[in-house]
């Protein structure tokens, strides 16, 4: 069980303690159990919203909006800032972009990225909320970092000696495949027959971002990561309240 306790307490802001540093090989196991990590996010969400049936649909959806943030600390919401910052301010220079990246500070497009992306996120929570769909809330948080676990499976990390290195060093590439094609098929299972046209838009938009990071940067980041995770929960949602 190390491997989920390490992949918690890495995506978000529940207060995990580890006994002592994990291994390499724990840290590579852990990216297994990152959909896992988004199923108990997503059965939070659900639960919530169980709660705070009756309440008038924009604070619920407001209030699970707020939740979501919170249970993963922010944590990819920086990522997709960062990202942002650097994908204009690099004019396409890979050197560029990375330094931008690491630049703590967060200028105007990041800003305007993030409001963009919250204030979707939440429209979109609006309409689950008014058709009662509150089940179907478990589904993004599950593909998002579903999403991360196949980005580190088939695309090379760029900054050597960081924690995303180690990460994509020491993944079980076969046990990785079979925690993806269980993952599609628990979100059938959840969502229905339906829940495959968003399923291959999500898979549509991580390729189509992949592709931007290879050719851009030749990988992907920590930073690319949690920028990856962040759209495609915007894609999951997005579709569901479309359909």
């Amino acid at each position: 069980m190390l491997p989920f306790w390490i992949a918690l307490q890495f995506l978000s802001s529940l207060p995990v303690r580890l006994s002592g540093m994990p291994t390499p090989q724990e840290m590579g196991r852990s990216l297994l159990f990152y959909p896992v990590v988004g199923l108990l996010f997503g059965l939070l969400l659900w639960l919530a919203s169980q709660l705070l049936d009756g309440v008038a649909a924009p604070l619920h959806a407001a209030l699970l909006l707020a939740l979501w943030v919170l249970l993963s600390g922010a944590l990819h919401l920086d990522g997709l800032a960062d990202s942002a910052d650097a994908w204009l301010g690099g004019f396409g220079d890979r050197e560029r972009t990375l330094q931008i990246m690491k630049d703590p500070r967060s200028g105007p497009i990041a800003v305007v990225t993030l409001v963009l992306v919250l204030l979707l996120k939440f429209c979109a929570l609006w309409v689950l909320v008014e058709r009662g769909a509150g089940g179907l809330l478990v589904l993004a948080p599950v593909v998002g970092r579903a999403a991360m676990l196949g980005l580190f499976l088939g695309t090379p990390y760029v900054r050597p000696g960081g924690l995303g290195s180690a990460l994509a060093e020491h993944l079980p590439r076969h046990g990785a495949i079979w925690v993806l094609l269980a993952t599609v098929a628990l979100c059938v299972v959840m969502g229905g027959w339906p829940v495959l046209g968003v399923m291959l838009l999500a898979l549509l938009v991580f390729a189509w971002l992949r592709r931007l990071m290879c050719k851009r940067l030749g990988g992907a980041t920590g930073d690319t990561a949690g920028a990856l995770l962040e759209l495609l929960e915007l894609v999951v949602v997005l579709g569901l309240a479309l359909q």
